[in-house]
This record gives C-alpha cells, sequence and structure tokens, in this order.
C-alpha cells in the first residue's frame, strides 16, 4: 500500500453534517465529517488526548468531537475546545491530529493520504465528460477480499476473459484463440492498451439491442469489441469498452486498500448509449454480474499479494502491461512511499504501537504526538526483491 495518492474515502450521501463517519484505509482508522458549511473533512481517527475514535463521535459547532472527553477538532486537524481546561485555559500546542486533503467529484468524497504538498501530489483520475449531457453514469461500490494489486492487474489482463466472463469470449473452446498484439500507452501516473476482443455470437437482445452492437446478416450479435484498460497510480484505473463505434462505456474504478486483504472499490461506469434513467438498474446488474465472475478468482488467488519480482511467475507477452505496471509500482517504491505493512504489525503486535497516515502539515510543523507509518527504504525493495 502507498501513501502519496488520492483514494476514495465514502460516497458522498453516506456524509452527512449529522454525525461523523469512522472507516479503514490503508491499514489506518480515518475519521470523515462536514463542518457548519457542508464542506467534507478528513483526519486522523486517534485523539490524542487518550486515544478516543473521532470518527465514533459527535458533531459539535461543525467541529469533530471525541466522544471520550469531550475534544474537539476543525478541518485542519487542530483542536478548538478541551473541556477539561475551561474555555479560557491554554491550548497544548500538541494537541492536533493529521488532517488529509479532501475534494469531492462524481459521488465520492476523496482524501489525499500522504505529506506532499500540493504542487507535488498525482492528480486524482479524471473523468472528462462526466456532467455531459451525453453520457449517462451509475456508481457502483462493492467491496472484494483480495488485494488491490492483485485486482488492478486482473483489470489490466486482457487474457482473462476468455476463460472469467462467458459472454466475453469462447471459453477456449476455439484452437485459434490468441490475444492479439498490443501497444502499451504510457503516462506520467499510469499506462494502458486498446486492443480487440471477440466473442461468441448471440441473439440481439436485451441491453444489446439498445446499444446497437454490430450483427451479421441473420441479425446475431457479432462480439469484436475494442476494449482496454488504463492504470492511473496504484489503485485506480479505466475500462473502455467500445461495442460500436458509436456505443461506448467507460468503467473509472477507485479503488480504496483497506488493509491487506480488502479493497472497497467505487466504480463510476459511464455509457453513452441507453441514456434513460429505466436502464440504470439494468446496467448496474449486468456490471456487478461481471465482476462477481472475476471475484470469484480474486478471492482464491495464490499468493494473496502481487509478488515482488516477475521471476516468480510465467509472464507471457499479453502480460505486458502488467508488467509494466509492476514497474511503475517500483518507482513509486524508490520514491519511499510504500508502507512497511510488516514493520507496522510487528510494532503493533508487540509494542501495540498506534500509526498514523503523515499529513502534509508535518512537513512544515513540529510537535506531533503519533508517529507515522513505517516506509519500505529502497534498500528494503532491492534486498526482498532477491530473496
Amino acid at each position: 500500500m502507498y501513501i502519496n495518492f488520492w483514494y476514495p474515502a465514502i460516497e458522498s450521501k453516506e456524509l452527512t453534517q449529522d454525525k461523523p463517519v469512522q472507516v479503514q484505509m490503508l491499514g489506518q482508522k480515518i475519521a470523515l465529517f462536514r463542518d457548519k458549511d457542508g464542506t467534507a473533512h478528513c483526519v486522523s481517527d486517534v485523539c490524542v488526548h487518550r486515544g478516543g475514535a473521532l470518527g465514533l463521535g459527535k458533531m459539535r459547532n461543525g467541529h469533530i468531537e471525541c466522544p471520550y472527553h469531550g475534544w474537539q477538532f476543525d478541518g485542519t486537524g487542530t483542536c478548538q475546545m478541551i473541556p477539561s481546561i475551561g474555555k479560557d485555559g491554554k491550548m497544548p500546542a500538541r494537541a492536533k491530529v493529521d488532517a488529509y486533503p479532501v475534494q469531492e467529484k462524481y459521488g465520492i468524497v476523496f482524501a489525499f493520504l500522504g505529506d506532499l504538498p500540493e504542487e507535488d501530489r498525482p492528480p486524482l483520475m479524471e473523468i472528462p465528460y462526466f456532467d455531459e449531457e451525453t453520457w449517462r453514469d451509475n456508481l457502483i461500490v462493492y467491496e472484494v477480499k483480495c488485494n488491490y494489486e492483485r485486482s488492478i492487474e486482473n483489470g489490466l489482463d486482457p487474457a482473462h476473459n476468455e476463460f472469467v466472463h462467458p459472454t466475453h469470449g469462447f471459453e477456449g473452446e476455439r484452437d485459434d484463440y490468441a490475444v492479439p498484439d498490443y501497444d502499451v500507452e504510457k503516462t506520467e501516473w499510469g499506462a494502458g492498451f486498446m486492443t480487440s476482443f471477440k466473442g461468441k455470437e448471440r441473439k440481439n437482445e436485451g441491453l444489446e439491442t439498445r446499444t446497437k452492437m454490430r450483427t451479421d446478416k441473420d441479425g446475431n450479435f457479432r462480439a469484436d469489441t475494442q476494449a482496454g484498460t488504463w492504470f492511473h497510480g496504484p489503485a485506480q484505473m479505466v475500462t473502455k469498452i467500445h461495442m460500436t463505434e458509436e456505443n461506448w462505456m467507460h468503467q473509472y474504478m477507485y479503488e480504496c486498500p483497506v488493509d491487506e486483504t480488502t479493497i472497497k472499490v467505487y466504480l463510476v461506469n459511464m455509457r453513452n448509449c441507453m441514456l434513460e434513467e429505466s436502464y440504470d438498474e439494468p446496467v448496474e446488474t449486468r456490471c456487478m454480474a461481471i465482476a462477481k465472475q472475476d471475484i470469484v478468482i480474486l478471492e482464491k488467488m495464490g499468493p494473496a499479494k502481487t509478488p515482488r519480482s516477475i521471476t516468480k511467475e510465467v509472464m507471457m507477452p499479453a502480460d505486458k502491461v502488467i508488467v509494466t505496471y509492476r514497474d511503475y509500482l517500483k518507482a513509486w517504491d524508490d520514491k519511499g512511499w510504500r508502507i512497511d505493512v510488516r514493520a507496522m504489525r510487528q510494532e503493533l503486535n508487540e509494542n501495540d504501537i498506534i500509526y498514523t497516515i503523515p499529513s502534509p502539515e508535518r512537513r512544515t510543523s513540529k510537535n506531533w504526538v503519533l508517529e507515522t507509518v513505517p516506509l519500505v527504504t529502497p534498500a528494503q525493495e532491492q534486498k526482498a526483491a532477491a530473496e
């Protein structure tokens, strides 16, 4: 898991001004709340007084209030009230918690979990046509019991469709099956590809009728679809499915690593066809049916985490975009952004140390109470890859 990227924290509609919400992200507890103006905020969940869980507290005067002793923190993480010392008491300099940048888009509250200044932060994956009338969106949220890297690599994998998704291929029944060669397109924060997929012919019915799929002379659906996937950062990706030259679906997936073994997926499904509201439910049902086919595989994979070296797996030409993804992960390892989960778990078990994600404020001020999560150094990563 990596710091210094944007992650989805909660659906916008689930965060109200009535009470804060506690979530888990990157293995850490995080508290979310809205102030008097309705602006969303994100802070470390652990109160620096006696360890109360802020996300399980109340809202008072637009501040998040600890349920243990009533300490109140604003959106910057600064303590504004300590009831036990009275309203005129002197506020300790260390009475503060980490606060993380927030942006609210696409029906999702995103938090930047890291300490980079604004000008150096990797951008959030954008949906450029989200508000256009010629596109319609569905937001689908679900959990998967798998490591996020396995999930992203599954989305990038052009070879699994033939065997995991019955409607996407021939289920290995054709002797002439092969994944077409493709070019990997790189960006500053990710890479991806576009290629063609062929599938079984079936009668043009249901959703396919509304999307005007290609048909042969007998009216059968020809599944020679153009599709591809791009990753953006370690846990975001977009899959573009072009059923015809005019009818497209683009699926933007923002994944939150809850911990090493669980992810929460925020899927923004965009379509430029079937724009009527009545198609929202069948589109969502179809998306989840496909997702569940992947989930069956992902939750039983071994090892559960992606190997740190490609020599631990036999890679094929079709996997070159996955190799590229691992190259980008290595570059972020070299920046020192990967959380050292093993060290963190050991300290928690042996010394009951509670960590927090470092916030941007830590670069400009001192007097912090909680220790920040340990990070893997490049030297450690090189040693692990060699083992």
